[in-house]
């Protein structure tokens, strides 16, 4: 186990790099489809770019039940949290940052994501190995976690409050404009 286990963190940090970064593009590279919009970024917004952290996290997920050759009860439970804690480093680290400097530099944003990406993987990984987060109403409280955190991403791509969070700074829009 302590081998396969290794494995699944590196490939998970790997899989939502790439498949994040890509989908910062993919919503333009679609044509501006709206099943693309609603799981890739469709604006500059806080929000969108937590979803590249999010979906190809879930996929990843999905894969990696799929795949397990031996169970591990503890994925959605211990994935549910690990994706929550990328996810809120997004927005601490970038309005932190650019609080400080009055300004976003973009190196520093794509920093954030694989750093967020980073730690999501490491956090699952740390728990995992303590064997945290495995009884069975923990999985299912991960699984409704997960999925209500999907519906979040996607309607509020079509119908976003309006608040900083959501706000596209290049168009003064919120989401799919």
């Amino acid at each position: 186990m302590g081998k396969r286990l290794n494995f699944w963190p590196l490939a998970g940090f790997l899989t939502v790099s790439v498949l994040g970064t890509l989908a910062h593009f993919a919503y333009e590279w679609s044509g501006k489809q709206l099943l693309a919009g609603a799981f890739c970024a469709v604006n500059e917004s806080t929000w969108e770019h937590m979803k590249l952290l999010f979906f190809p996290a879930l996929l990843f997920t999905m894969i990696q039940i799929a795949a397990a050759q031996e169970r591990d009860g503890a994925i959605p439970a211990v994935r549910a949290v690990s994706i929550t804690a990328g996810l809120l480093l997004i927005p601490v680290l970038y309005y932190t940052y650019t609080g400080i400097l009055g300004r976003h530099v973009l190196w520093a944003d794509i920093a954030i994501f694989y750093l967020a990406a980073a730690l999501t993987f490491r956090l699952d990984s740390r728990l995992r190995r303590r064997r945290r987060l495995w009884e069975p109403w923990q999985q299912a409280a991960g699984l409704l976690w997960l999925w209500g955190l999907a519906f979040l991403f996607v309607w509020w791509t079509f119908r976003p409050p309006h608040i900083g969070l959501f706000l596209d700074p290049a168009t003064g829009g919120y989401g799919i404009a």
